[in-house]
C-alpha cells in the first residue's frame, strides 16, 4: 500500500500543474514562455513557494541549489511534481561548496563557504589559473550531486548568473557533453523594453544590461554548433527581485515572438510579492487572452 503513495502524489501534481505545451507547431508570431524560479532548495519557504507557484500558477521550471539548506526537501518535492522542470542553479558565490575545503582551498573559507562579493570573486576567477582548476573540480561536483538525485537535468544557470563569467562559461562549454548540458540560460534582459515596463534603480539596470548583453553575445558565439539550446530573451535580471504582478502584466503583451524565459525568486517570506505574482489569476487570464504558451527548457 505504501508503495502506491508516490504515484498518487505524482498524479495529483500532474492534474494541478499548469498546462505545458510540448512539441507545438510554431509560427513566426508564436510566443512561448519559460517561467523559472531560482534558488530552489535554499529554504523551506522557497521550496513551498516554488511548488505552489507551479501547481497553482504559471511556474514551469525551477533551478536547484544542490547545497541549499533545504536541498533534500526540494528533491522530494520535485519527484512528487514530475511536470516541473528542474535544472542546476550552479553556485560559486554566496553559498556552500560541494567539494571539501581541502579540495578547493582557494575558493572557499575554512567553513566551506564561497565569498559573498561578486566583484572580488569574478576578478579572482578571471585572472587565477589555479582557481580555474578548482572551479572545474567544484562545478563537476555539483553536476555529480544533481545527477545522483535521478532528476532530469532541464537546464543550467548560475547563482547571480555567474555561469556567464568568461572563465566559468568556458569550463561549462568545454565539458558540456560530459555534464550533459543541453539547455542553458543566456541572460540578456533587453534594456529598452525594460525601461518601458519599469522605473527606478537606473544605475543598476543600465550597468547590468550593459555587462550581461556583452557576456551573452560572447556566450552565443561560443555555443554555435554545440547543439545547446537557449531562449532568445531572458527577463527578470533588471528587476532584481521585483518581478511582481504589475511587471508581469505589463511584460506579457510586450513579449517578443519566439521563446523567452522569465526568472524570479518566489518565496513565502523574503519575496512574497514574486510568489503572489506567479499565482495571480489576472496574470493567468492575461496570458491566456494573449495566447502565450508555457513550456520548460526540455520542451524547446
Amino acid at each position: 500500500m505504501g508503495n502506491d503513495v508516490p504515484s498518487i502524489r505524482q498524479e495529483q501534481a500532474r492534474l494541478t500543474a499548469p498546462p505545458i505545451k510540448k512539441s507545438q507547431p510554431t509560427s513566426s508570431k508564436t510566443r512561448r514562455l519559460i517561467v523559472n524560479a531560482d534558488d530552489f532548495g535554499r529554504s523551506p519557504a522557497i521550496n513551498q513557494a516554488v511548488i505552489r507557484a507551479h501547481r497553482e500558477g504559471i511556474l514551469t521550471t525551477a533551478s536547484l541549489m544542490v547545497n541549499g539548506a533545504a536541498f533534500e526537501e526540494a528533491v522530494e518535492l520535485a519527484r512528487e511534481n514530475p511536470s516541473l522542470g528542474v535544472g542546476l542553479h550552479l553556485t560559486l558565490i554566496c553559498g556552500k561548496a560541494t567539494s571539501s575545503q581541502l579540495e578547493i582551498p582557494d575558493l572557499v573559507n575554512l567553513r566551506g563557504d564561497f565569498s559573498n562579493s561578486p566583484v572580488i570573486s569574478g576578478t579572482r576567477y578571471f585572472f587565477s589559473k589555479t582557481l580555474r582548476l578548482q572551479l572545474a573540480r567544484e562545478i563537476g561536483a555539483q553536476f555529480a550531486k544533481f545527477k545522483r538525485t535521478g532528476l532530469l537535468l532541464d537546464h543550467v544557470n548560475g547563482h547571480l548568473n555567474m555561469h556567464l563569467h568568461p572563465t566559468v562559461f568556458e569550463i561549462l562549454a568545454s565539458r558540456c557533453l560530459e555534464w550533459n548540458i543541453r539547455h542553458l540560460r543566456i541572460t540578456d534582459d533587453p534594456f529598452t523594453l525594460n525601461a518601458r515596463l519599469a522605473g527606478g534603480r537606473w544605475l543598476y539596470r543600465l550597468s547590468h544590461a550593459f555587462i550581461f548583453h556583452h557576456l551573452a553575445r560572447r556566450a552565443r558565439r561560443r555555443l554555435v554548433g554545440s547543439g545547446i539550446k537557449f531562449t532568445s530573451n531572458v527577463f527578470g535580471l533588471l528587476q532584481n527581485a521585483q518581478v511582481d504582478e504589475r511587471y508581469i502584466l505589463k511584460l506579457l503583451p510586450e513579449l517578443p515572438p519566439g521563446d523567452s524565459e522569465l526568472y524570479s525568486h518566489p518565496s513565502l517570506d523574503e519575496f512574497p510579492h514574486e510568489f503572489t505574482a506567479l499565482v495571480s489569476p489576472r496574470v493567468r487570464a492575461k496570458a491566456d487572452d494573449l495566447g502565450i504558451q508555457f513550456l520548460r527548457y526540455q520542451d524547446l
